[in-house]
């Protein structure tokens, strides 16, 4: 064909038939004009570009761009010698699509674990292996995998500004209510198993750790909740939220228990604490009590045991001079039996010394009492005694 192609709405030029075309003389485009072609920018006129000539010029740089074969600008048409009816499809445009499949399918299977992390891999959705740190590759959509923070510390508050709800409300085994706020701290060791054995990681330790706080609080009594024994109760608390989890085969690890508080419910506080200060009296005047008995006790004690080793001494001393009189007794039987009249007299003279030792005595003579003497019987005072006073006091 020599003359222009009529375009995609069938616009004629003045060159007579285009393709068997029928000539009327009034050859319009589709613009209106007349005969040859349509016009430019440059014409007289200034009317728009034909919409089909920026149609072929489109799809001449899509073929280009696919890896087909540009035209020689005349027949650029889509029923030119060398048109297709639409854009190639080449060795190039093939590969270009198997590359950029490849490249999603690798960005769908390739993935980095974190140091804190641990990925489990599910081939056909069951449990396959689990990753490590660092790049790993799972072929999608075959491999499949999940990415799991491991070494996080999570934290579940029980009780704690919860106290409308009634979560810290317990009972204690002497019938007692008491309040708890304890807060349960854990994290993962075996992803696999927390994915596949529990459905929520945190409502399973919530409910377990309520449970299980209630189970200890309720085989206590109140006062050693209150004072001495929380370190204990959160201590066994640990130990048996642990075991339940365990058994569960949940991956958790229960990483510690802290009892932030225990107190009665706000209603009674005000009486309990009233309670609690006759309580504390009552242990006051008890360990007073307790010391003056103590004292008053040891006291008696020590008394009693003064008047025992005085008793034991006098029984002591009074055996011995009753074995020593006994003995003497014995030697001066001895000593009468070979020399009776010696020893009588030394006995009568001892005893009189014994007698006779600490009286005042005067000794007359009996020549001066008596008639040979002159002295009638009567013998002038003396006043032995006075004069033995006075030369002992001088």
């Amino acid at each position: 064909m020599a003359g222009n192609s009529g375009g995609p709405w069938g616009g004629g030029g003045s060159g007579g038939n285009n393709g068997g075309g029928k000539d009327n003389g009034d050859s319009r485009g589709p613009f209106g004009n007349n005969g040859g072609g349509p016009r430019r920018p440059g014409d007289q006129g200034g009317q728009m570009p034909e919409i089909d000539e920026l149609v072929k010029k489109g799809q001449e740089r899509l073929r280009v761009l696919m890896g087909g074969r540009g035209g020689d600008g005349g027949n650029n048409g889509a029923g030119g010698p060398g048109g297709s009816g639409g854009p190639g499809i080449t060795r190039g445009t093939v590969l270009l699509g198997v590359l950029g499949l490849f490249g999603l399918w690798l960005f769908a299977s390739v993935y980095t674990v974190r140091p804190e992390e641990q990925s489990v891999e599910l081939f056909l959705g069951e449990y396959s292996s689990t990753g490590t740190p660092g790049l790993n590759i799972a072929p999608w959509p075959v491999v499949t995998y999940e990415v799991v923070n491991v070494t996080s510390e999570r934290t579940e508050n029980i009780g704690t500004g919860r106290g409308s709800s009634g979560d810290g409300l317990m009972l204690t085994t002497d019938a007692n209510i008491v309040d708890i706020d304890f807060q349960v701290v854990w994290n993962i060791n075996d992803p696999a198993k927390l994915l596949f054995n529990i459905r929520d990681a945190q409502l399973t330790v919530q409910a377990v750790s309520e449970s299980v706080m209630r189970e200890i609080i309720a085989a206590s009594n109140l006062a050693p909740i209150l004072n001495r024994d929380r370190g204990l109760i959160a201590d066994s608390a640990r130990d048996q939220i642990q075991a339940t989890l365990d058994e569960y085969e949940s991956g958790i690890t229960v990483v510690r228990v802290n009892l932030e508080g225990a107190d009665p419910p706000a209603e009674v506080i005000d009486a309990f604490r009233e309670v609690q200060a006759a309580e504390q009296e009552r242990d006051r005047l008890e360990r007073q009590a307790d010391a003056y008995a103590n004292r008053v006790v040891a006291e008696a004690r020590g008394q009693a045991a003064q008047i025992r080793e005085q008793a034991e001494g006098y029984r002591a001393r009074v055996v011995n001079e009753a074995i020593g009189e006994a003995s003497r007794f014995a030697a001066v039987q001895t000593e009468y039996a070979l020399a009776p009249e010696v020893t009588r007299r030394r006995l009568y003279l001892e005893t009189m010394e014994r007698v006779l030792g600490d009286v005042d005595k005067m000794i007359l003579d009996q020549a001066l009492t008596g008639a040979e003497g002159g002295g009638g019987g009567v013998v002038p005072y003396l006043p032995l005694n006075e004069l033995r006073s006075s030369n002992g006091g001088n």
